[in-house]
């Protein structure tokens, strides 16, 4: 069997199962166990596979649902840039509420063998860490939207009232100087009860997010305590989100926007 199709195998044994182990890899795929080593090694630096301790889960790219294919294709590398520097916000031990948007997913795949406890109205986030023996996970539940996988409505926000955590993160639709909005009047109500749920907040966006506005307003610029946007951003957005009082995280890509070597800078 040639490599590429022994990694084939090997990704969709993990994608079929969302955790396995060496030694069952290894039986499977009838290879050494240095092989299999290797393999994964290659898939986890793909980015669709991610080794812990005892086995290997699936961190596969996004799932095939409306919200996430509609994705313009050039921002994919702007957002994975986002979800890396915004992983690094988040400590082993804490409890991190994530909702349903595609930048909040790359940060998911990132978190995935953390030691956290995890809350999420997003069926795809929640598939990540359902084999996850490293996290705690808790799924909010309620209408569920088909474009997006994502919980919402009465039910999700009674739950999330209950409920309180170290951060929530969360995608929107657009920005201005209104602050900043999502296009789901449903799906606005039960972030605002994720915002209540949190000691921080944090908004992860793309820069093509900024000077934009969508149908319903979620909250003001000074109502979030933390953005991560990619290097993009224009000097005139940064001094607003800073005179908002908002802590602001640029991430910068590298030329070849490869995943392993980021240059990240704060803005204070």
């Amino acid at each position: 069997m040639l490599a590429e199709e022994r990694r084939t195998l090997l990704l969709e044994l993990v994608r079929q199962r969302r955790f396995a182990s060496l030694p069952e890899l290894v039986e499977q795929l009838q290879v050494s166990e240095s092989t299999v080593r290797r393999d994964l090694e290659h898939l986890e630096s793909q980015g669709t596979a991610k080794r812990i301790h005892g086995g290997v889960l699936y961190s596969g790219t996004s799932p095939k649902l409306p919200h996430f294919e509609q994705q313009a294709p050039g921002q994919w590398d702007k957002k994975r840039a986002i979800a890396r520097r915004a992983a690094e916000l988040v400590n082993d031990g804490d409890t991190i509420l994530l909702d349903g948007g595609s930048t909040t997913y790359e940060v998911a795949r990132l978190l995935v063998g953390r030691s956290i406890h995890v809350v999420t109205t997003s069926l795809p986030v929640a598939n990540l860490f359902a084999a996850d023996a490293k996290s705690d996970l808790v799924f909010i539940g309620g209408n569920i939207c088909p474009r997006s996988g994502v919980a919402q409505g009465p039910l999700a926000d009674e739950m999330l009232a209950r409920l309180r955590v170290r951060r929530t993160m969360l995608s929107v639709a657009a920005i201005n100087e209104e602050g900043f909005f999502n296009n789901n009047l449903m799906l606005v109500e039960t972030e605002r009860a994720m915002m209540r749920a949190a000691d921080e907040v944090i908004v992860v966006a793309d820069s093509s997010k900024l000077g934009h506005q969508s149908m319903t307003h979620l909250c003001g610029l000074g109502d979030v305590q933390h953005v991560v946007v990619d290097a993009e951003i224009t000097d005139e957005w940064k001094a607003r989100f800073v005179s908002a009082g908002v802590t602001l995280t640029v991430a910068e890509m590298t030329n070849d926007s490869s995943p392993s070597e980021p240059h990240e800078k704060d803005v204070a």
